[in-house]
């Protein structure tokens, strides 16, 4: 029996915004497991150069991941949607273990199946240092803030 994660598809912008807010709180728990289960086990993922295909690999790459992208905090913004597709802007700052903090910018495109789950995800995304005193993002996003578009700069 397949799995399901609404909102389903087609997509108004109401369940867009919902499905962009829900990754968006999924990715800031930084639990690889509970990340790999809003996609298909069969997904299709690039991120930045790196190519995955379905959920164990996904789980390998985000835990390699949240090791070295220390205080991970990410905000995710609705840019475009249709009838099973959603495009967000993103992002993020963390540090890695020398102190160094960056806040790293992105754009992911998204298609989902018919239960809800992202079957294709690709991001492009840029990173650049920042000063522990420039950072905008600590933590998860406070519900006073959810739905509030993220300054480019």
């Amino acid at each position: 029996m397949p799995e399901d994660r609404p909102p389903y598809p087609p997509f108004t912008r109401e369940t867009a915004l919902q499905k962009v807010q829900a990754a968006e709180d999924a990715w800031n728990t930084r639990d690889p497991q509970r990340v790999a289960l809003a996609y298909t086990p069969d997904s299709q993922w690039r991120n930045r150069d790196v190519f995955l295909s379905g959920r164990e690999e996904i789980v390998d790459f985000l835990t390699r991941k949240w090791e070295r992208e220390l205080d991970y905090a990410l905000r995710k913004s609705l840019w475009s949607f249709g009838e099973d597709r959603i495009a967000v802007r993103f992002q993020y700052e963390c540090h890695d273990a020398a102190g160094q903090w960056w806040r790293s910018y992105g754009n992911e495109l998204w298609e989902f199946d018919e239960h809800g789950l992202m079957r294709r995800r690709e991001a492009s995304i840029n990173d650049v240092a920042i000063d522990e005193a420039d950072r905008r993002l600590r933590g998860p996003r406070p519900e006073a803030e959810r739905g509030l578009d993220i300054p480019l700069r």
